[in-house]
């Protein structure tokens, strides 16, 4: 069973934290899938990884194409069509807890300056809680990433 990780943003934006657990994910061998809940929000999202630093290339593709089960990373609004081992949710997307035997790693990304994201993120972590499965939450509220909760 994997882990699902939640990860509070405050000090760091959605487009940077995911640029780096993407490449982590990437280095350790691992497909990713980037599940959003609109397909505008994913095309910019496409655009801020195609302009990342030649030296952190992550090669990606956007959901619908001919070639999605051989994106070593996708976007998408629906399912890891990839074959994923990490699934990443970005402006609330939902995860299922369930989900957490399916991949090695679910991480769940919300915007600390935003009292919806939040609370969104809050009812998440409930419902995994009460399913049972591992998650952690990390913060960046006192600078570099830190464990602040596990179930």
């Amino acid at each position: 069973m994997g882990a699902i990780l939640f990860y509070h943003l405050t000090r760091s934006s959605v487009e940077e934290t995911l640029a780096l657990l993407i490449g982590k994910s990437r280095s350790a061998g691992w497909r990713v899938a980037v599940r959003g809940t609109d397909h505008a929000r994913l095309e910019q999202l496409d655009q801020k990884l195609w302009l990342g630093p030649e030296d952190a290339f992550l090669a990606h593709g956007l959901a619908g194409g001919a070639h999605d089960a051989d994106q070593p990373v996708l976007l998408t609004t629906g399912d890891a069509a990839n074959g994923a081992n990490v699934v990443m949710s970005v402006d609330g997307a939902d995860i299922s807890p369930a989900e957490a035997d399916s991949f090695e790693r679910l991480c769940i990304l919300f915007d600390g300056m935003d009292p919806e994201a939040v609370q969104h993120a809050r009812g998440q972590w409930k419902k995994v809680k009460e399913s049972g499965a591992k998650a952690e939450y990390w913060s960046q509220e006192n600078g570099p990433w830190e464990k602040k909760a596990e179930t």
